[in-house]
């Protein structure tokens, strides 16, 4: 009896390595969307809260720095920069070692929104990871670093 090639198709998406990378896809629209479901509220767009996000968490990136970050053209991240500091949520700063960089900081009046961002990211985090021991999250974390290890080295 021959195989079907439907059955082919289904004892391949059932190989580890074929599914892990649309799994990971997957998963990770799954926890955009449910965050931004959350922070709907908050009028802010993904990339809005994206960027404020990366700046919290290097506060004087250049420009160049948090486009890399958020793998986006340095064009794109300079309007959108514009359009949070224009805002209120972002400030540019001379830098005292390139004078021709300017370093970009949170603002005071994003703090409190920044927060509400947290409380967010860890409601969602938790709905998402709930169930796992601190073990297994700990063993996920180094699976994760060793994946995006071997993606960096091509």
């Amino acid at each position: 009896m021959s195989t079907a090639p439907q059955d082919t198709l289904v004892d391949e998406i059932r190989e580890p390595k074929r599914t892990i990378g649309l799994r990971l896809s997957v998963l990770a629209r799954a926890l955009r969307n449910n965050f931004d479901r959350e922070v709907a509220a908050l009028n802010v767009t993904r990339s809005q809260w994206a960027m404020i996000a990366v700046v919290s968490r290097r506060p004087g990136a250049t420009q160049r720095l948090i486009a890399e970050t958020l793998e986006m053209s340095e064009a794109s991240a300079g309007r959108l920069i514009d359009r949070l500091c224009a805002d209120g949520l972002l400030q540019r700063r001379e830098r005292n070692d390139d004078r021709r960089a300017r370093a970009i900081y949170i603002s005071e009046a994003a703090e409190p929104l920044l927060g509400k961002l947290e409380e967010f990211s860890e409601r969602v985090e938790s709905r998402f990871l709930r169930d796992f021991s601190p073990e297994e999250l700990e063993q996920l974390e180094g699976y994760l670093d060793r994946i995006a290890a071997n993606a960096a080295r091509g």
